[in-house]
């Protein structure tokens, strides 16, 4: 049974940002200005934002077409075939989700600790997890608001920061060089990790449902929610590049630990020690969104999976309420990760892999052209060309993210291979 829809526009753009915003964009800036110009920085941040809204529009056609909760699942299961969208479900439970709740969790305790000795990160992250997995097992009402107001708080905060480096910080344009110039493919595997920066752009689709229009909400939901993260994006790499100065840059290649983010640097240089606790608070709070995003929206996937008989039918929630036993099986698996994996272990491994389920997705709009029609189409195939051109670079600069890529795919195989029930 569908439950009654209850989210509105707003509601599903604080999910596009809630998910959108991390930890991403304070970090990347500082690994990127080794070998990457400031104009070279900002234009990978401008191709990100492009590549996103280029992808939300392909995946609003999607959304039309197929109006309904689930994701990559299951526009893949209805457009193509059930064993893609299984696969797609098991990527989204698995590295969709759960991983990136225990990376933000636990990047949230690290930075936790930077506010006094102390505070245990694990623990931190432990209690960030366990608060948000019973927050969104209960009333839709209550998680709703609960992330609306974080998406809120953080795009103040972010805009905050903005206004901070404008005021305080250098309004020329930056003039530093980096020590080594890449060439295009260092451009390239930079790109990877501001599209993970980027990702949750298609958050509002996983509970289609959900809406009291999704056909017009959910849309709409990810292009706004695309260009106002583009935009701030743009806003904070031009704050960080412009202050930046070579020995910063080498400062935080030598990994200093009291300096967690570029952005923490900069705040330091800016407005001294207590902004730099400031930006503490700021990089914490867009964490702790992100989880909040990701512990809300996860759970319709597995329910979506559980409808069609690829998990039990305890994992479909009741009419009016979240799926409550998919939440704690979000939550319990992001619990695991926190214990078992360091941050950022994985991060370029989930961003592949997400880069490719996404491919496919706006792959599957050839199957209804006409439905699609040709604007959707055309940005499917930018996305799909530039999503491919981002996967051969990390495949051929880390290898192993192919094996680990064709492990998940043969052991989602032998999964639906002895699933009782199929999709049909």
């Amino acid at each position: 049974m569908q439950r009654q829809g209850s989210l509105g526009l707003w509601s599903g753009v604080g999910m596009n940002i809630g998910t959108m915003v991390g930890v991403g964009v304070f970090l990347s800036a500082g690994f990127m200005a080794n070998d990457m110009t400031p104009g070279a920085i900002l234009l990978s941040w401008l191709v990100g934002g492009v590549l996103a809204a280029a992808g939300a529009r392909a995946y609003a056609a999607a959304a039309e077409i197929v109006p309904r909760s689930g994701g990559e699942y299951r526009y893949l299961s209805d457009l193509v075939h059930p064993y893609l969208g299984y696969l797609a479900g098991w990527t989204s439970l698995l590295a969709g989700f759960s991983a990136p709740i225990a990376t933000n969790a636990a990047a949230a305790g690290a930075f936790a600790k930077t506010l006094g000795p102390w505070i245990d990160p694990t623990r931190f992250a432990v209690g960030i997890i366990f608060a948000f997995t019973i927050i969104h097992a209960l009333q839709v009402s209550v998680s709703k608001w609960t992330q609306n107001l974080l998406a809120l708080a953080k795009a103040v905060l972010l805009v905050g920061f903005v206004v901070m480096g404008l005021v305080y910080g250098s309004t020329s344009a930056p003039a530093w060089t980096p020590a080594h110039v890449g060439g295009t493919a260092t451009f390239m595997a930079n790109l990877v990790f501001v599209m993970y920066a980027y990702s949750g752009w298609n958050t509002a689709i996983y509970a289609a449902e959900e809406f009291k229009d999704p056909k017009r909400d959910v849309p709409r939901a990810m292009v706004i929610g695309v260009a106002a993260v583009m935009v701030l994006y743009l806003a904070v790499n031009w704050v960080l590049v412009a202050n930046l100065t070579p020995q910063m840059v080498g400062s935080f290649m030598d990994a200093d630990k009291s300096k967690v983010t570029m952005g923490h640097m900069v705040a330091e240089r800016l407005i001294g020690a207590d902004g730099a606790k400031v930006m503490s608070v700021l990089v914490i709070l867009a964490l702790v969104s992100a989880v909040s995003a990701m512990t809300m929206i996860g759970p319709r996937v597995y329910e979506a999976m559980a409808r069609d008989g690829f998990l039990p039918k305890l994992f479909v929630g009741k009419a009016g309420r979240p799926p409550m036993a998919s939440v704690f099986l979000q939550g319990g698996l992001a619990l695991l990760l926190v214990f078992t994996h360091k941050i950022g272990e994985m991060i370029e491994k989930i961003g592949v892999l997400l880069t490719l389920m996404s491919a496919l997705t706006v792959l599957s709009l050839f199957r209804r052209p006409r439905e699609a029609g040709k604007p959707a189409l055309a940005c499917a195939l930018v996305f799909f060309g530039l999503s491919a051109w981002m996967i051969v670079t990390a495949v051929t600069r880390s290898p192993s993210d192919l094996v680990w890529i064709g492990a998940v795919v043969a052991l989602s195989i032998v999964g639906y291979l002895v699933t009782p029930k199929r999709a049909g």
